[in-house]
């Protein structure tokens, strides 16, 4: 028999029937029913799975089962010439002579999925499945003209050498078929059930915004600062452009092109579910810690609201004897008294330090400025280590209830109500940060600190820390990995060109790291010329460095009330535009997997709000700084490098990335260009997989400044670090244990590795594009509702139940487990 190449899964091998296995038609002809038959009236009652309307032949084998492969489905062969099945008026199937095929309204579609067991017992004989006017607006009269008309159509023939797609039988060549209309219309949703972006800067807003967050202000530089500046500064680039944009623009166009979120996007490998779920719990944890990064800013900005900022001087009851303010930088004259401590008298009274490399190093005293005293004294009261918590600060809980309650507000609507916030959220952030750039630039010491941030130490590129920190800021910063990026994605019109909004995204999200670079770094040269010490000795606290530096920057400003407010203001608004993608990642990966729940979006985000909040109340107690950075350096580390390795080897060699390709091309209207490809299929698969070899060889534990985690919260950090991979292999597992078809473990595998029937964009008229996938279908719900079936062995009366249409449950084998029948399908 010819061979029948499927683009979706097709359970079992083409198989052939020959017509000597089939009784006569006089065999089935109806008639008065035997009273020893064990065939109930109603019978079969339901399949396991959505079956598809054709001719079904029932042979028992409850003597010889035969081999596996003969129960399996197959198309249709040929039949004796003297049986047809045509439509009458009254919509019921009849029986006529043909010209040798048994003829169905679905014949030519290549339906691969047929029933596989029925629940209840049954005889052998011809069962004629159809689906019920109702549920269908296709007629049998017409699917049987689009049949004729089909079959006259050539299909091309998949050239094993060049591997070149193969014309899908049921459609047109694309030569024939009308292009596409390629409009969009927006304020009306594309999709009804899902819902779409209603204004057209909306998605290309939010996913900017959604980017550009905190990291960009207070992550980024941080890692600059910790590895040398330069140093990390040219890592980043290349990271960019080999990693965060060929896989930034694969997870957005794979949203685009499924609509679905990052749980049930694998359906072109259903084996590979488990890294949705691992997606969703690497945002779900980081929003936890990330939301108390937006509860500082919220408390910074109501303190702000003052005419004296309490970080300005060091008059208050948390400063210490170390303040910059009370050991003034001096020079020692030869009239006064210059000890060798570095300090200087005058009249044995103190006025100053006249070398702080010297204080420094005879007395071990550093020199503190009054905002790092503020922001570790008061604002944290930071204990000795994580196993110091102490109990919640009662102003940290309120003002993370406080965020909590902001971020379920903007989430109430979903994408309706966030695609307009992003439009101030966005915008207003690089109006703060140019201002403080053009006048951090002006400020004296200025190029000290960008000097530090542009010319690398050539000697730390050979750390291997370095790299891997700069690949984890192009994942963090930039979101793939995260399941964000296939969340909002899935939101945007079929055709939207999501290449340009990927490119525009990707730059503007680095271009706005480095920018914000040298606006850091402007100050933080100008702190170290008024501290008379080096740049990367400035500041001691890493994670709080945009709440050291910028708070110190703005007392240069004029009106530093007002800067102050508006400085804090931007980061609430960078903060939470990534928090809003995190979180809808989360919310859309739950009601995609239970659908039931779509309807009750709101009261899903409630829940999620109420336990993120009550998993986030460690980190407002005095260690909670600790677990912080904990979270921070194991939850999106290693396994978000593991996630995106996972994620283009699955689009790339499991689905295949000449079909995704193809993928693309119907979407945009063009081909991608080869260098896609070249970066999906070696170059950022390489990559990632050198960062993580040198990574595990050069790691050493997580420190906090000067403090070493004890061996218990190393402990804990790797397992919030593989609590998310972890889901891989185990719903690996669980897939492979729950298929029953296959003889082995490895034909399981690669059942699990081919494309469900549900694969392919959500709308009908959207599938019918894909012309370049032998067996896809079009239509895949156009069964989903009840099913008839007529019996033609038994009496005629008997020949019209209706069967209660049950969602599968799973993928069962050739025949039942009563009566050992199997089916063999003639379609």
């Amino acid at each position: 028999m010819t061979e029948i190449k499927q683009g979706t899964r097709n359970r079992g091998q083409n198989v052939s029937l020959s017509t000597s296995t089939i009784p006569s038609y006089g065999e089935f002809e109806p008639g008065p029913r035997q009273a020893s038959s064990p065939l109930t009236p109603d019978s079969p009652k339901q399949f396991l799975n959505h079956v598809d309307r054709g001719v079904y032949v029932i042979k028992d084998l409850s003597e010889d089962p035969g081999p596996f492969v003969d129960r399996l489905p197959y198309r249709t062969p040929s039949r004796p010439k003297e049986i047809r099945l045509s439509p009458c008026d009254n919509n019921i199937l009849t029986t006529s002579p043909d010209n040798g095929r048994l003829t169905t309204p679905v014949q030519e579609q290549g339906q691969p999925e047929s029933p596989h067991v029925f629940l209840s017992p049954v005889d052998k004989g011809i069962f004629v499945i159809n689906s019920t006017f109702d549920s269908s607006q296709t007629s049998l009269s017409n699917n049987n003209n689009d049949a004729n008309n089909d079959k006259k159509k050539n299909h091309a023939e998949k050239d094993k050498n060049s591997k070149k797609y193969v014309t899908n039988q049921n459609e047109a060549t694309s030569a024939e078929r009308k292009p596409p209309d390629r409009r969009q219309i927006y304020g009306v949703d594309e999709n009804k059930e899902r819902g779409n972006w209603t204004g057209r800067l909306d998605f290309l807003l939010s996913m900017l915004g959604y980017c550009v967050g905190l990291g960009n202000i207070w992550r980024f530089p941080y890692l600059c600062y910790r590895n040398g500046g330069g140093a990390f500064l040219l890592p980043f680039i290349i990271m960019m452009l080999l990693i965060g944009i060929p896989l930034f623009y694969l997870e957005a166009a794979l949203g685009q092109f499924c609509s679905r979120g990052p749980t049930t996007c694998w359906e072109f490998a259903p084996l590979f579910k488990g890294l949705g779920i691992a997606m969703i719990i690497m945002s779900g944890l980081t929003s936890i810690y990330y939301n108390v990064l937006i509860t500082w800013s919220v408390l910074y900005f109501f303190s702000s609201f003052t005419s004296d900022l309490p970080w300005s001087n060091c008059d208050n009851k948390w400063n210490t004897k170390d303040c910059t303010l009370k050991l003034p930088k001096v020079t020692c004259f030869g009239t006064e008294q210059k000890f060798a401590n570095g300090t200087c008298y005058s009249n044995h009274v103190f006025k100053g330090i006249w070398n702080d490399a010297i204080f420094k190093n005879v007395t071990g005293r550093r020199r503190v400025s009054p905002t790092e005293e503020y922001w570790n004294n008061k604002f944290l009261s930071i204990s000795s280590g994580i196993d110091d918590l102490g109990e919640p600060k009662y102003e940290l809980a309120l003002g993370l209830l406080f965020a909590w309650i902001l971020c379920f507000l903007c989430l109430l609507k979903g994408i309706k109500t966030t695609g307009k916030v992003v439009y101030v959220t966005v915008i207003f952030p690089y109006i703060v940060l140019f201002i403080l750039f053009f006048r951090g630039i002006t400020l004296e010491g200025a190029g000290q600190g960008i000097y530090y941030y542009i010319v690398p130490n050539f000697e730390r590129l050979l750390d291997a820390k370095v790299w891997r920190d700069a690949a984890v800021q192009i994942f963090y910063s930039m979101g793939p990995g995260w399941g964000g990026l296939i969340a909002l994605a899935s939101y945007n019109r079929f055709h939207n060109n999501v290449f340009r909004d990927s490119l525009v995204v990707s730059l503007g999200d680095c271009v706005t790291s480095i920018f914000g670079g040298f606006v850091i770094f402007s100050f933080l040269g100008h702190m170290a010329s008024q501290m008379n010490v080096e740049v990367k000795d400035v500041v001691t606290n890493g994670a709080g460095l945009a709440f050291v530096v910028y708070p110190e920057a703005i007392q240069s400003l004029p009106l530093p009330t007002l800067w102050s407010i508006l400085f804090f203001l931007m980061l609430i608004t960078l903060g939470i535009d990534s928090q809003f993608a995190m979180l809808e990642s989360v919310l859309t990966g739950i009601v995609d997997y239970f659908p039931a729940l779509r309807s009750k979006k709101t009261l899903v985000m409630l829940v999620i709000s109420i336990v993120f909040y009550i998993l986030g109340l460690p980190m407002t107690t005095p260690g909670g700084m600790y677990i912080l950075q904990l979270m921070d350096h194991y939850v999106a580390s290693w396994s978000l490098l593991i996630v995106g390795l996972t994620e283009v080897l699955v689009i790339s060699y499991v689905y295949g990335i000449n079909r995704y390709l193809k993928d693309l091309e119907i979407m945009l209207g063009r081909p991608p260009f080869l260098c896609w490809k070249i970066c999906w299929m070696f170059v950022s698969p390489i990559i990632i997989c050198i960062i993580l070899l040198f990574a595990w060889v050069d790691y050493s534990p997580i420190q906090y400044g000067s403090y070493s985690y004890p061996e218990w919260a190393e402990a804990l950090g790797w397992l919030m670090s593989f609590f998310s991979i972890i889901f891989i292999p185990i719903v690996m597992l669980y897939k492979i244990n729950k298929e029953d078809e296959g003889k082995n473990a490895w034909e399981k595998v690669k059942l699990l590795c081919t494309p469900s029937r549900e694969w392919g964009p959500a709308l009908v008229r959207h599938r019918e594009l894909v012309d370049y996938v032998d067996g896809f279908v079009a239509d895949p719900w156009v069964e989903s509702g009840s099913h008839q079936y007529v019996n033609y062995g038994y009496d005629a009366s008997m020949g019209s139940h209706t069967t209660t249409d049950v969602s599968r449950q799973s993928w069962a084998s050739g025949y039942t487990q009563n009566s050992h029948v199997s089916y063999e399908s003639a379609v």
